[in-house]
Order: C-alpha cells, then structure tokens, then sequence
C-alpha cells in the first residue's frame, strides 16, 4: 500500500513541477531597458602609457550617483570614443545603460577640439583600457579588485568609432568592439580594420547624411577579418545615436528615442555575448532574432 501511495503522490506532483518549471522559449530580457545594476559615474584623471587626460567612467555601482560604491564583483571594461566635436555629456545615457548592465565605460574627453589626432584618440582609448586595468590592484580606488582584465573592449561614435577600430588594431588585449556610425579616419580605420581579427559589430543608420554606410562603414566591413558585423538601424540617422542634436545634424525617418532603444539592445547583447560570455545572447548576436530583426537590417560572419 505504501508503494502505490508513493506512486500516486509522485503522478500528482510531477506535472506540478511541470507547471513551475521556466517555459520553453520564454521571452528573453528586454536590453532596451535598464539593466538589474544602479548607475555610478566618477569624473576621473587618466595617466597611463605615456599619455594624460580626463574622463568619466559610468560603473555598476550600490546605488546610483556620482561617487557611490562599486557594486559586488568584478565587471569588464569598456572605452568609449566620442564623435568630432562632440561632448561625452551626449553619451551619458549609451554609458549609463551599459553599467547598468555590468560593463564598466569610460570616455575620454580628449581630441575635442577642431584639429583632432585620430591616431592619438586610439592611443588615449587603449591608454583608457590600461589605466582602468591598473585600478583593479591600486589601493584606495574605487575600482579595486571591480575589474575583470581580460575582458576589454572597445566602442565609439563617428570619429571615435573610427578611433576604435585603430585602436584594436593596436591592442591585442581588446577582446571585442562595437562601434556607431564609424567614420574613416586618418590614418584608415578600413587599413587598421584588415589587420583586426576579434569580432567586430559595426551599428549604421540606414539614413545617415554626415557618416553614412557607403563610404565609411561597409568599406571597414568589408576589409575586416571575420568575426564581423554590420548592424544598419532602418531610418536611423548619425546624430540619432546621440543624446541630443546640435548644428549640422542630420535627422532620419524614425525618432531618436528609438534609434537609441535600438542602439541600446544591439550593442548590450554584443556585449554581453562578447564580454561577459553570456551564451544566451547568441540568437540576438548572431541567430535568427538578429537576422529577421525588421527594425536593423543584417550583414554578418562568424
């Protein structure tokens, strides 16, 4: 008797756990939205590899603000290039959101003036990596024993895009870059793009009048080694990646807010994917979900 109690107490409980149980196919996380870390952000004074310069770095942190703890852990790290001309206050929303996700982004404020060096931009952006790599094993820093260095990464917009893609070409520490409206650059981000093996997402506007895909990033994507990707938003125009427009901006057939939302879940799921070795960001990155995605159109290969 106690047997076939046994048994009829296991045929009830089963489909139970059937029913607890996480469905099959549910829906992923929206990357679009803010993710499970508050937002700190420290204005901070760079000084490595020969070179010196402010930044600010948005961070995971306990609670949101200027100055707060680190959050628990250690987090990878990204540079962040600006656009020609461009403040880093137009950013502030792209860095905060990927803290918020577990990436630590700092951007330098150098090469803001109208005669702007890209080669040193790359060279400050690797100088940015470096100096955040020190702060893991330097006593007193906020940063101390938060960063994960070998997970580091590159990014930027336009100029800085361009930058970017010197950058890794220089730094066989970077694991990844993910990049906006890149724009060539003197010297060539599509020559430095021949030379740079680690995966690569290039994010267009399909409408962009200042940067477009023609003439700057298919021609990178094109002499990039694969791992490569170019991401191109539909009606999404240059200074939709910014937080606000400003003289000589373009405009597209979508808003900026959306432009953003868009911009935001392509590059965090590169991220996460690339930096944080979250293998269920595949089908976003590379799968079906980024390959019939209605809103960016797909250039990619593994």
């Amino acid at each position: 008797m106690r047997s076939w109690s046994i048994r009829i107490c296991a045929a009830l409980l089963i489909p139970l756990l059937f029913l607890t149980a996480a469905p099959a196919g549910a829906a992923a996380a929206d990357l679009s939205a803010p993710g499970s870390y508050a937002v700190g952000y420290a204005d901070v004074s760079v000084s490595a590899s020969g070179r010196s310069f402010s930044a600010r770095v948005y961070y995971p942190a306990t609670s949101a603000g200027s100055g707060t703890a680190v959050a628990a852990g250690q987090f990878p790290v990204t540079a962040f290039g600006h656009g020609f001309f461009q403040s880093i206050s137009k950013y502030a929303s792209l860095g905060g959101h990927w803290a918020s996700w577990g990436t630590i982004t700092i951007l330098p404020t150098s090469q803001g003036g109208l005669f702007p060096s890209h080669s040193a931009f790359a060279d400050d952006l690797n100088a940015a990596l470096t100096w955040m790599v020190a702060q893991n094993t330097t006593a007193g820093s906020r940063f101390n024993a938060h960063v994960r260095t070998n997970r580091l990464g590159l990014s930027g917009h336009s100029m800085g895009g361009g930058a970017s893609v010197l950058a890794a070409a220089r730094n066989s520490s970077v694991r990844t870059v993910t990049n906006l409206a890149a724009a060539e650059t003197n010297p060539s981000a599509k020559a430095a793009a021949a030379t740079t093996s680690v995966p690569m997402q290039l994010v267009a506007g399909s409408a962009d009048t200042v940067a477009g895909p023609s003439g700057n990033q298919i021609p990178i994507y094109n002499a990039k080694l694969a791992p490569k990707q170019l991401r191109t938003i539909v009606g999404g125009f240059h200074c939709g990646f910014t937080d606000s427009g400003g003289l000589g901006c373009d405009s597209g057939s979508i808003t900026r807010a959306a432009q953003q939302a868009i911009t935001r879940r392509v590059t965090t799921a590169w991220l996460l994917y690339y930096l944080h070795d979250d293998t269920t960001q595949y089908d976003a990155v590379w799968g079906t979900s980024a390959q019939t995605d209605p809103a960016v159109q797909f250039l990619g290969v593994q």
